[in-house]
């Protein structure tokens, strides 16, 4: 009995590799933290949240993601490293008991035309291989149902060298299912002439309507000393010959004046110089242009589905490749389970629970070739999650970047199950989140702040929900807020009319956008919001549409750049010092010789991970030391851009520096909460939430009538959501129109008017469920949203 007892307790002590149950992180100093020191207990899931811009991403993504990544990739060869992104250790005296980091982010998912939902998961890959194997008549290996891989045939000889030399014949051919037409893309492009040149006019009467070919010019002077056609002739009336060479010549090396130069057609030109380049990075003169001469239509030849004839024509049960990726993915699933094949069976089993991961995370009203560029931020997210529901890896690290984004309050609860779900397999999960639903979940909650930016960087509270809700700090103080309704709404001063709306999973929607009130549209996930708003009210002269897209811009592009504050600065620099404006730009003549602007060195060591230092000859502030010694106001220019947007409101607000072009453009900045941002602060560093605040920034400058917002409130902070209402309030109140696609039950609350969509989601979504103000949308309780509304304003 005694030895049992022993063996007993033996068994019971804890085992010492148990011991390792916390992530460790001490003295971290990324960005704004302030020496933060935290404990994070593994297998939980921890929700890390905080006002914008209090250093949350700084803390999950760029110490504790970047370090557990960094440390694995150092496990593979020098050579492997060689092709691997390179990662700097962040700042941080002490990083203990990582564990392998998987990161789920919002960054959208390639642009690419021919990535589709499909190609960027395994969906497509595992079809391809199914209708290989079961496709009637069979066509090919699977690559021959890819419109990634194109056909390819190719004769020659090859040399074998055995003893005396032999050429032997070889034919090579592979089978690919690419639309030879349009080469994958599902789209043909095309040039509309009329928009390159008036017809009735002569080139010497300035026919040429492209941006920047005036006469006057070098290109006068080509067009003239060619001697291909006559430049006083009208353009319809020249021949065929000379038609081709004004528009399609080949570089052709002509003498003019004694000058060497190179004519070359319009065409060829247009496409080196405008066409090749990103739409979103082109002047807005030369975007326009653009976007009036190139036309884009379906392929006519494969019909948008990116196949060739052969791929189309391999059928099972009457369904080819194409249209199982035309289908939503929920009834693809159904198709898939009716397979009953025996010899693939184990391919039928893995492709039905890719597909019902889909399902599962509420994202089966997508199909399968919908192109991967115009999923939103959250649905992205989603995606990415798809691979790690069904994985076997356990005791890793989920990293998880506001998951509810885009999510109506019905899809949050699903989206809480799978993060559960996730630890509960034995994963440390980690969240930043704003939405109290999902905070509420959390085992361990770090709230972050007090405030943003520099006055952030700090751990307020770290704990319990429970102990957040009690705690002081601003979370806890605004968790349980909830928005009342109005007491009385606005009457609207007019409608725009939308009628027979058919994008996307629209059903021939008609309805009626009230003016000059604050009207948000809402609806699950997929219920055809942005089709709507986007497809039926196109951003023209009097409409002004913000959205979550990226902004363009390298990392020497920042908020006072994008803003265009950074130009009345300048002025104000140039004025008070007597000298050219020019010196005043890091990208032009005031630029630290040694960076080039950029404040930093990136040191490339070959298959070693590149390295970035600040530049030791201006210290990171961009500029030459001569350019620091013109003061405005007593401070330097890279002074000014270390400032914050609130700073910087004060200092050109008045005294010596009193710059009122300067002022008006920051005090929008701060209308739109964006007080803490850093004017010098790369671009590339905001979040998708902070992205489109600055824009709307800088599209309340213009003179539109109507405001179109796509979900304004993501990555904003319960107490921030607060000063969004206010300020689309102000918009409203000064005579504008503003409809907002919006999920946070707040905005939904503060509405004039109300247009829900749905009852569901894709083909079970699509028409118009409610349609008036909030407090008779509670009162009916007769959707989706208005049983959550309701629920959320106590009705």
């Amino acid at each position: 009995m005694s030895t049992v007892k022993r063996t007993h307790a033996q068994s019971s002590a804890p085992h010492a590799a148990d011991s390792h149950d916390l992530i460790r992180v001490h003295g971290a100093r990324v960005n704004n933290l302030k020496d933060v020191s935290i404990e994070i207990p593994k297998r939980r899931l921890t929700v890390f949240t905080g006002v914008s811009g209090s250093g949350k991403s700084s803390l999950v993504f760029d110490t504790i993601a970047a370090e557990s990544q960094r440390l694995i990739n150092e496990t593979y060869s020098a050579f492997v490293q060689g092709f691997m992104p390179t990662l700097a250790r962040p700042e941080v005296d002490v990083l203990d008991g990582l564990t392998t980091a998987i990161i789920v982010d919002q960054q959208r998912m390639g642009g690419d035309p021919r990535s589709t939902v499909g190609t960027a998961t395994d969906a497509n890959a595992m079809l391809r291989i199914l209708f290989s194997r079961l496709g009637k008549p069979h066509i090919g290996p699977p690559g021959a149902y890819s419109f990634n891989t194109a056909s390819v045939r190719a004769s020659g000889a090859i040399t074998v060298e055995r003893g005396a030399k032999k050429a032997v014949k070889a034919t090579f051919h592979r089978t690919g299912g690419m639309c030879p037409r349009c080469e994958g893309r599902g789209t043909v492009s095309d040039i509309d002439l009329t928009q390159l040149y008036d017809d009735s006019k002569s080139l010497n009467e300035d026919a040429l309507t492209i941006p920047g070919y005036s006469m006057d010019g070098w290109y006068g002077r080509i067009f003239r000393g060619c001697g291909f056609f006559d430049p006083d002739k009208p353009i319809r009336k020249y021949t065929k010959k000379e038609l081709y060479d004004l528009l399609h010549k080949e570089p052709t090396k002509i003498k003019v004046d004694g000058v060497n130069l190179t004519y070359e057609g319009l065409i060829p030109k247009i496409q080196k110089s405008f066409l090749s380049k990103d739409i979103d990075a082109l002047q807005p003169h030369i975007r326009a242009f653009v976007e009036r001469a190139m036309t884009f239509t379906v392929c006519p030849e494969c019909d948008g589905t990116r196949l060739s004839e052969g791929a189309r024509s391999s059928k099972i049960k009457k369904l080819s490749i194409a249209d199982a990726c035309a289908m939503e993915i929920r009834d693809l699933a159904e198709w898939v389970r009716d397979l009953k094949e025996p010899s693939v069976a184990p391919l039928l089993a893995a492709l039905g629970q890719t597909l019902d991961s889909f399902v599962e995370i509420g994202l089966g009203y997508l199909a399968l070739d919908r192109p991967s560029g115009t999923l939103s931020g959250g649905e992205a997210q989603r995606v990415k999650m798809i691979r790690h529901l069904g994985s076997s890896l356990t005791d890793v690290t989920y990293v998880f970047d506001e998951p509810t984004v885009g999510l109506h309050p019905h899809d949050i609860q699903r989206m809480n199950g799978l993060l559960l779900r996730l630890r509960d397999k034995g994963n440390t999960v980690l969240v930043v989140e704003h939405k109290p639903e999902t905070i509420a979940i959390a085992d361990h909650v770090v709230d972050l702040g007090p405030g943003a930016g520099t006055a952030g960087g700090a751990v307020c509270f770290e704990g319990t929900v429970e102990g957040l809700r009690s705690g002081g700090t601003i979370t806890g103080r605004h968790f349980d807020d909830r928005a009342a309704l109005k007491e009385t709404v606005r009457k609207s001063t007019g409608t725009l009319e939308i009628r027979g709306a058919t994008a996307h999973n629209l059903r021939n929607v008609d309805v009626d956008i009230p003016l000059g009130v604050l009207c948000v549209i809402t609806g699950v996930a997929g219920s055809g919001k942005s089709s709507l708003v986007h497809g039926s009210i196109p951003a023209g002269a009097d409409v002004v549409s913000v959205d979550q897209g990226a902004i363009r811009g390298s990392r020497r592009s920042n908020p006072a750049t994008y803003s265009g504050l950074l130009d009345p600065i300048r002025k104000a620099f140039a004025k008070a010092n007597g000298v050219k404006p020019a010196l005043f730009s890091a990208n032009s003549e005031g630029a630290c010789p040694t960076c080039n602007g950029a404040g930093v060195i990136f040191t490339d060591l070959a298959m070693m991970a590149g390295v970035s230092t600040p530049c030791e000859e201006c210290e990171g502030k961009r500029y030459q030391a001569a350019v620091l010694e013109y003061h405005l106001g007593g401070r330097d220019i890279s002074e000014v851009l270390a400032m914050s947007v609130t700073e910087a409101e004060e200092f050109f607000g008045d005294g010596e520096a009193r710059t009122p072009a300067a002022h008006r453009i920051l005090n929008r900045l701060a209308d739109v909460g964006l007080g803490y941002l850093s004017l010098g602060q790369p671009l590339t560093t905001l979040s998708g939430g902070e992205r489109q605040r600055l824009k709307l920034a800088t599209h309340m400058a213009e003179k539109g009538g109507v405001y179109v917002l796509d979900e304004p409130t993501t990555g904003l902070h319960l107490a921030d959501v607060e000063q969004l209402l206010g300020l689309l309030d102000r918009l409203v109140d000064s005579g504008k129109s503003v409809v907002v696609i919006e999920h946070h039950q707040a905005v939904m609350a503060h509405a004039d008017w109300i247009i829900d969509l749905g009852p569901g989601a894709g083909h079970e979504g699509g028409r118009i469920v409610f349609e008036g103000t909030p407090a008779d949308l509670v009162a009916a309780r007769s959707t989706l949203t208005g049983e959550h509304l309701a629920a959320y304003v106590g009705a």
